[in-house]
């Protein structure tokens, strides 16, 4: 999306044509050690494999502190194996497939690379070949432990149900991975400390922040990113602004004015 839109630049700049964008993301969610676990568990698997991993928005860069990293790799383990993958038209099912042959051989692919710079597979990995599934674009919903923000699986946006689970230790290293994208989209954090939901939420170069939630958005919102993930926002009243033109009109109440030249 982000090279379109540098082409869409390029070829509007004669004409000064003015553009809104909202392109890739690669965001960070963060958890802290003193979160509510159970529900910052719920929030990052949801927020790492809904819609198959085809969203922008979506949280695949899992950052946890260090003191509850293993329970948190137990955990999404656990839960990988726990999803429903099959037709949408199921209700049932929790998970689809990827939208086309080309972005399946791309997850793939990732997966591949993610092996071979050394993070360790810890669920999925694997294309579904059952028989009512082989025929489809379906994968398993993919976990990544020992994962560092310099592997190109947390540095590329995949677009696939594949999660990256990358230790830290305190704030301001929390706060350094996660700006350390060229996108800056959305964020989201757990925490039960008020003051540092503060002071984390206003350090990420995010245009949306959600703190002990993720992907709650009213149309009222507005909605956009930072860098590399777009230009203005969707939603709200900040989204007519591309659309609208400032006029400055001054009018004397007099209709005086000096003649700046005489003796």
């Amino acid at each position: 999306a982000s090279q379109t839109a540098k082409q869409m630049v390029r070829d509007g700049a004669d004409n000064l044509k003015r553009f809104t964008f909202e392109l890739g993301g690669k965001a960070p969610h963060i958890l802290f050690a003193d979160a509510d676990l159970d529900n910052a568990i719920n929030a990052a698997t949801a927020s790492a494999w809904r819609l198959t991993g085809q969203s922008c928005a979506l949280g695949s860069r899992v950052l946890v502190e260090r003191p509850i990293y293993e329970r948190v790799v137990d955990a999404f383990r656990a839960r990988a194996k726990s999803v429903r993958v099959g037709m949408p038209s199921v209700d049932t099912n929790h998970m689809g497939p990827q939208s086309h042959q080309a972005q399946l051989d791309k997850t793939l692919s990732y997966i591949e690379i993610g092996k071979q710079d050394g993070a360790e597979l810890v669920a999925g990995g694997h294309r579904i070949a059952t028989p009512e599934l082989a025929a489809g674009y379906f994968v398993e919903p993919t976990v990544f432990a020992g994962v560092t923000n310099r592997m190109r699986v947390a540095r590329d946006e995949i677009f696939g149900p594949v999660a990256s689970l990358i230790p830290f230790d305190g704030e301001d290293e929390a706060v350094a991975i996660a700006n350390d994208t060229p996108y800056g989209l959305t964020a989201g954090l757990w925490t039960r400390d008020v003051g540092r939901a503060h002071r984390v939420s206003s350090r990420i170069d995010a245009g949306m922040v959600w703190v002990n939630t993720y992907s709650f958005l009213r149309w009222s919102t507005p909605y956009g990113g930072f860098k590399a993930s777009g230009w203005g926002r969707e939603n709200g009243i900040d989204a007519l602004a591309p659309y609208l033109e400032t006029r400055t009109t001054v009018i004397s109440t007099t209709g005086q004015f000096p003649n700046l030249y005489a003796d």
